[in-house]
Parts: structure tokens; sequence; C-alpha cells
């Protein structure tokens, strides 16, 4: 019903998309839609048209032929015949392997450098300083190049460990440092060994759980429960339990200097490659991260710290408690970006050597199959995934941790 008082309902009108505030944005959205469609079918119909006149067609079907090239360093199994598609599959996984190892230890260099830069120390602040500075400002290809050709030019050949009286020792006897790369072992896996891993992962979501827990009573009730012995004991405690009532399922498959006279046999090696870039993009990265990190600290009040100081909290409870929570909502944004460096910058690695997705499938079997069309969108379709998954998580991380209003 309407009443006297009600304004007359006008009638929808063309002209209103474009001059009625209501409709004008969902309007020139629109349009912009339509005109960026219509440039894509342009283009992809361009592309077609000009490959068919040169007697040539967008086809997957080459990576179901023999690759023909050795992999130094693999997750999975590989030859030579395996076919081009698992040499890609090889290259995916070396990628995220390196990623993941640098983001963890970038992230890991940056919080310490972040937070010993506003160190009460005036030698330590300044070295930190001075690290910060050298790395962020000399592109990460320089470093790559340079802890690869000291790896290659100062460790040791293989043959300095091998033989019995050899020129130098393993260390603790499990581990060599060669010019090719160290030495470590490498885990057995016998039956039983599954339910000792799922015990370390649900021992792992224990200490998550427990720290957890002991914040929380820290908030709410001011009782500071012990952090460092509890996480260890709920740790170890069980998995070294589960080894032993299992059989002691999993063993070492130790580097053997004396199976063969030219190399180390036995064991697992990481190959120079993977150390050098591994190596060079977490320092090169943790120094931005350290400014992230420094960044967010400044952004915290000093008046929180001083009156976590007042209730008689130690410094470093003061900082793991009270600054970095709170900081945390600074450093995440543009922590992701450094994330997403690390996975782009992995492409370098061909710099050195290492089989990553772009030396493998971008590299060797785009110039063997001259499928280049294909290799690029294959790449970009990869990088793409994988950067979004990994700004999805980190978002989803960021949202968790945001102040909630009531």
């Amino acid at each position: 019903m309407t009443t006297l008082t009600d304004p007359p309902q006008a009638s929808f009108r063309l002209s209103m998309l474009l001059n009625d505030t209501r409709y004008r944005s969902l309007t020139l959205q629109a349009i912009t839609a339509i005109l960026l469609a219509l440039a894509i079918w342009y283009l992809a119909d361009n592309l077609i048209k000009n490959l068919r006149a040169a007697g040539l067609n967008i086809a997957f079907d080459f990576l179901g032929n023999p690759a023909g090239y050795d992999i130094n360093q693999t997750l999975i199994d590989y030859s030579n015949q395996s076919s081009h598609g698992r040499a890609a599959i090889v290259g995916i996984l070396n990628t995220i392997l390196v990623a993941f190892l640098a983001c963890v230890t970038a992230t890991i260099f940056g919080v310490l450098a972040g937070v010993l830069r506003l160190s009460n120390n005036w030698l330590i602040r300044k070295l930190m300083a001075v690290y910060v500075e050298i790395f962020r400002n000399i592109p990460v290809l320089i470093w790559i190049i340079i802890i690869f050709t000291i790896m290659t030019a100062v460790m040791p050949g293989a043959r300095a460990y091998l033989g019995e009286d050899p020129e130098k020792d393993m260390l603790l006897g499990l581990f060599a440092f060669t010019n090719r790369g160290v030495y470590v072992p490498a885990p057995i896996w016998n039956p039983g060994s599954g339910v000792v891993v799922a015990v370390f992962l649900l021992s792992i979501a224990g200490v998550f759980a427990y720290r957890r827990y002991a914040t929380k009573v820290l908030y709410s009730t001011g009782r500071l429960l012990p952090m460092g012995w509890p996480s260890l004991l709920i740790l170890f405690v069980p998995v070294v339990l589960a080894y032993f009532l299992m059989g002691q399922p999993i063993g070492l498959d130790r580097p053997d200097p004396l199976a063969n006279r030219f190399n180390l046999r036995g064991g697992l090696q990481i190959g120079a490659p993977l150390i050098a870039l591994w190596f060079a993009l977490s320092i090169y990265t943790g120094a931005f991260i350290a400014e992230n990190v420094r960044a967010g600290i400044l952004a915290v009040s000093k008046g929180q710290s001083e009156a976590a100081s007042a209730l008689g909290l130690r410094p470093g409870r003061v900082m793991n408690l009270v600054v970095l929570p709170q900081a945390l909502r600074v450093i995440i944004p543009p922590l992701i970006s450094q994330y997403l460096n690390i996975t782009k910058n992995s492409s370098l690695a061909i710099a050195v050597g290492y089989a990553d997705i772009t030396a493998t499938l971008g590299g060797i079997t785009l110039n063997q199959t001259g499928r280049a069309i294909e290799c690029v969108l294959l790449l970009m379709l990869f990088y793409l995934t994988i950067s979004l998954l990994i700004a999805a998580f980190m978002n989803v991380y960021n949202a968790s941790i945001k102040l909630k209003e009531r």
C-alpha cells in the first residue's frame, strides 16, 4: 500500500543506466566485462587463425612422448625414457620443494633479523642493519651464483671421504659435505612406519593445541603456564613410545664411503644447485621480511610493551605474547607478497642447473618438441595456480588474526 506522503514510483528507463547512481557502476562494470571478453576472443581467434595458416595447432599429446633427458635430482622415480609429462611433474615437485623450504627459512631469518634490528644492543642492531641493506640491494641471481660457486670451489670432492683412510671424516659418521652437495642419511620405511609418522603428526597438532590453550589461560586468568618442556614432551614422548612399540620400523640408510671408489653410495644426496638456490632465496627474501617485521613491531604502541613489563613479564615474553601477536596484522599482508616472490624467483634455478618446472617444461621439453605456446601456457597456469593457492591460504590466516569488532 502507498500513502499520500510516499513519492511517486518512477518507471524504469534506459537512460537511468547512466544517469541514475544506483545503476551507473553496474553498467560501467558490465561494459568493461564485455569489452574484455571481446578482446580475449579477438586475440584467441587471431592466434588460432595464424597457427592454422602456418600449419600448426595447439595440442598437448607431446606430453606422452619419451623425454630423452636425465634429471639430476628427483622426488619421484624418473628416467630418460619417462614421458615429458612426468618430467614436468618432477619439475613441479622440485619447484614446490625449494619454494617451501625457502619460505620457511626466510621467515625464520626475517623474524630474527627484524626483532634484532630493534635490539638495545648497538652491535647487534647494526649487524642486522648491515645484513638487511647488503642482501636486499643485490639481485638474488648474483647471490645464487655466489653461493653455488663457493660450494663447488671450496667444498672438498667426494673422494676425500672415500676409502679406509679418508682425508676427511663424515660429521658424526652421518653427514658428508662435498662440492656435489650434502650427503645425509635416508629413512628406510618398514611395515609399521606409517603409525609412527601418524603419531608424529598428531604430536605436532598437540603442541599447537597446548600452546593455544596456555595462551588462552594466560589471557583469561593471568596464569602463565610453561611452554618449553611441555611442548617437547608432547612432541617426542608419544613418537618415541610408538617407535619402540612398533618394533623400530624406521631405519637409516647411511652414506657408505667404502661402497665405491669414485662417489659416496647410500643415503640421500641434497645437490649443490638445490642448496645454493634454497639458501640464496632464504637470505635474500629474509632481508625484506625483516623490514616487514620491524615495521609491524614499530606499529604497536609502546604503551603495550610498557604495560606488559609493568606486570613483570620478561622481555622475551613481552615480544612473544604481546607485541608480535599485534604486529602480525601489519606483517602478514606484505609477507604474502614475499612468499609469492620466492615462488616466482625459484625460476632462476636454471642458472645453477636445478631442474625446476622452468628448466624442464619451459627449457628442455620446449626446445625438444618445439611446442612453445603449449609449454608457456602450462608454465603460466602452474605459476598462477600456485600463487593463488599461497595467497588464499595466507589470506585465510590473515583473516583469522585480524581485530574482530563487536
